[in-house]
């Protein structure tokens, strides 16, 4: 059974990013991977802002992401980046926390001058961080992405698409990665 860790950046109660996140872990649930969800805005703020490598909570979210086979990480993009506790929660984890892992990066930002914070931002980290299989990332804009509507995400058809060949890209690194390993 695949293990898929999910990781949303976003500081805010209402986030279009974790609909996305919930979106695609609603989606890897029906095809019967484990799921775990880690949010850093509910990390304490006392972790994160004096670097409490130590904490529980942070050794908790280490342990979920060295156990897991893929690991999606979702984040707003504010100033063109990926957000400020996003950094500050991934400059917490160990260097090689991402190593094995098939890595896919979601951004969902206000307009399409920010498609490349993926690339430029959040890939190099990413890197720093161990992954080597990081799969093409998912731009979305705010404006794709509507409310809830009983229950259910609500989300452009063109992002569905986006999101859809994007999830087939992941399933197909995470079986080849399983491969690599079990012939090694």
């Amino acid at each position: 059974m695949v293990h898929l860790v999910t990781l949303s950046g976003s500081p805010s109660t209402s986030s279009k990013t974790l609909t996305v996140v919930d979106y695609i872990r609603e989606t890897a649930r029906h095809k019967g991977w484990k799921t775990d969800l880690i949010q850093v805005r509910n990390f304490p703020s006392e972790d994160l802002l004096y670097a409490r490598f130590d904490s529980p909570s942070i050794q908790e979210a280490v342990s979920l992401l060295k156990q897991a086979d893929g690991v999606l990480i979702a984040t707003p993009v504010y100033k063109a980046s990926y957000t400020g506790v996003l950094k500050a929660f991934l400059d917490l984890m160990p260097q090689d926390v991402l190593s094995g892992k098939v890595v896919w990066p979601i951004a969902v930002g206000g307009t399409l001058a920010h498609l490349l914070v993926l690339e430029y931002a959040l890939k190099p980290v990413l890197s720093a961080l161990g992954a080597r299989n990081i799969q093409q990332g998912v731009y979305i804009q705010d404006s794709q992405i509507h409310s809830r509507h009983r229950g259910e995400v609500v989300l452009d058809g063109q992002v569905k698409e986006r999101i859809a060949e994007g999830f087939r890209q992941f399933e197909v690194a995470l079986g080849q990665s399983s491969l690599v390993g079990e012939t090694e």
